[in-house]
Parts: C-alpha cells; structure tokens; sequence
C-alpha cells in the first residue's frame, strides 16, 4: 500500500498554538445560531423547554465541543479518513435499503443501539471529504479532464441515486449541488460544464417525467397551485405565507404567534421553522438571521482562500456549498419559491443528525484554518 511522502511539512503545532488560531469568531456566529434555534423552539412550544428546545440547546453544546475537539486533530487525519469515510457512509445508506426504519412513509434513518441516524446526513460530509481528497491528488491538466471525471461521477451518483430511493429528493439534490460545486472549482474546463450540462438536462426531464413518486409528483402541482387543495397538499404552503405575511415588518413578538401556537402551522419545528421566526419577528428578524448566515459563509470562505493547499480550499468550499444549500433551499421552500422537498434550516432547525453533520463540518473548516500554512502531500494513498 503505498504511502503519502511529503517534502515540508510545517511542524506539528502544539495543542496551545493550536488553540490560539481557532478562528472564534466563527465559533461565536454558531452559537448566534443556535440560540435563535433554542429561543424558537422555546416559544413554539408554548414557552416550555420541553420537548426540543432544552434537548437543542444540549446537543449543540455536545457537538461544540466535539468540533473543537476534532479542529485540534492532525489535519493529515482528515485527509487519511477521507476515502474511508465516503466508505462507511457509503455502506450505511445501502444498510438503509436493507434495515431501514421508515417514518411517514420515507426509510431514512437507522436505528443504531439508542440512536436514530439519518445516513445521508453523513454522506454530504463524507462526499466533500472524498471529492477534496481526490482532487488534491491531481495535476489541474489531469483535474480538468474527461477521463478524470468519471470517478467524482460515480462518488457524485451512486449516493444520489440511494437517497432518491428512500425517497429523500432534498437531501439528494443537496449532495448532487455540492459534489457538482466541488468538481466545478476544482478547474473543470467549460466544454465539459457544457456537456454536463446537456446531460444533467436530459437526465432532469427524464427524471421529472418518469422517476418521481406519486407524493413528489403532487408536491410539484401543488408548488404551481396550492390554492386548488388548501385543506390537503397545498395546506402546508399556505399556511406557511399567511404565518409569514401576518408578521410583516417587525413580528408579532416573541411568545406571539398565533400560526404556530395554535397549530395550523406543520412542521413547525423543523421544515417550517423559519416561518414561525418570522411570524414572530418579522421582515427585521429574518433579515438579521440571513445576515448571521451570510456572516458564517463568508467567515469559512475567507479560511477556504487563506489555505495554502488545495484539499482544505476544496473542502472547506465544499462545507460552505452545502450549508448554503441548506439556507436556500430550506428559505425558499417556506416561501414559495420551490416545492416543499423536507430540508431543514442549519441550527436552527430541531434535529440531531442534521446538527451533527453541520458541526463537523465546521470542525474541518475550523481544522484547515489552524493548519491553513501546512503544505501536505499530494499523493494519492490512503493513508499517511
């Protein structure tokens, strides 16, 4: 098996170095999110800690501390696991095909011991980690290349197809749009986007006409006209504009929203979160959650064009891509701009694998940004 040989490696750094190039800036707008989740959770449940907002609150803390943890590893670590990462997540989604749990209709999740994961929350993680492993490993002429490009299809596909099966058209789409995002900045040449794009658009329609589920199916008429079904499919669309529309420019207060608490708003705590903010806070807080937002994609991509070596730009891209992708389409679903496709809002949305997955991928940005001047090897072994 061969081996990584690298020429100048920057000194392995001592955790107290290590410790004072945490970016905390970036730790403070996390927390910023999560206690907007736990406040939201908190006033959705009639101001009581239980169910979720307390439970929130915990597992943030829990995986704060995990994510600085995993920040002080070796960042040769990260690389090392990459590829057996994508494995493992990989081996997790097929176990969901075979011993899955199903919940309303969809097998999503594994029930592990006491815990229940949702396998393809690992996969976007894993994904980046692969794809950036990969293309670290090679020349540009050779990153740009048709005959390159099928290995990142395969690691792209085969995920994607899983999730579709579940069926999970969000969760799939958001790893499609991050692989994608990933292989794109890696120096893909225009006449390659250009042929993709062709294909991705046969594919699309194929998919549209002839792959969708008879529920996907009826979310997409419903997208083009809920008001045709207020009291069945497009209930969920509807009541989520006229929560959003009645908080209008400031809210009706914390503790007062009437949408949420007297429950015809679905899905209140997760999908639809971000209408009951805005139901209490108005145009004024929800402006100033996608400003915290912006603020936290523009502090990881400010690490991803500090790093000195194309793994930590690529895979902190490749985090900043897919929590955007979660802010946009999650946004965008509750108010009307897509179908509802079931993808929760980062942080503030009540959910433990989501958050998981969302906190470990800041502990890689968090890792590259305190190893952002160490040259590492660009071999392509699996271990160091």
């Amino acid at each position: 098996m061969s081996t990584f040989r690298v020429a100048h490696l920057e000194r392995t750094l001592p955790i107290a170095a290590k410790l004072v190039r945490i970016n905390w800036l970036l730790v403070v707008l996390l927390c910023l999110g999560a206690m907007i989740g736990v406040a939201v959770l908190y006033s959705i449940a009639d101001g009581s800690w239980t169910p979720r907002a307390a439970q929130h609150g915990v597992r943030f803390g829990i995986f704060l501390l995990l994510m600085l943890l995993l920040a002080l590893v070796d960042i040769r670590w990260w690389m090392a696991l990459a590829y057996p990462a994508y494995a493992v997540a990989l081996l997790l989604l097929i176990g969901v095909e075979v011993v899955g749990v199903k919940v309303m209709g969809a097998q999503r999740w594994l029930d592990i011991g006491p815990i229940r994961l949702q396998p393809a929350e690992i996969m976007k993680l894993a994904l980046v980690l692969a794809l950036a492993r990969y293309y670290h490993g090679l020349a540009v002429e050779r990153a740009t290349s048709i005959r390159h490009m099928v290995l990142p299809a395969l690691m792209i596909g085969l995920p994607m197809l899983l999730i579709l099966h579940q069926p999970d058209l969000g969760t799939a789409m958001l790893v499609g749009g991050t692989g994608v995002a990933i292989v794109f900045l890696a120096g893909l040449s225009w006449r390659v986007i250009t042929l993709g794009a062709v294909l991705g658009l046969i594919g699309g329609v194929a998919f549209l006409v002839f792959g969708l589920h008879d529920y996907q199916r009826a979310r997409i008429e419903t997208f083009l006209h809920p008001e045709r079904d207020p009291m069945g499919a497009g209930y969920h669309i509807l009541q989520s504009k006229i929560a959003l529309g009645s908080g209008g420019l400031s809210g009706k207060g914390y503790l007062g929203g009437t949408q949420s608490h007297l429950n015809y708003l679905p899905e209140k705590q997760t999908d639809f979160v971000f209408t009951a903010l805005g139901e209490e806070f108005g145009f004024i807080g929800t402006l100033s959650v996608l400003v915290l937002y912006v603020l936290i994609l523009f502090t990881g991509m400010m690490v991803a064009h500090r790093a000195r070596h194309s793994f930590g730009r690529l895979a902190v891209a490749g985090v900043c891509v897919t929590f955007a992708l979660y802010v946009l389409v999650n946004i965008s679903m509750v108010i009307g701009l897509i179908p509802v496709v079931g993808v929760p809002l980062p942080l503030i949305s009540y959910g433990g694998s989501v958050m998981l997955a969302v906190m470990i991928g800041f502990a890689l940005v968090m890792n590259i940004h305190i190893h952002k001047d160490m040259d590492l090897p660009s071999g392509q072994g699996w271990l160091l």
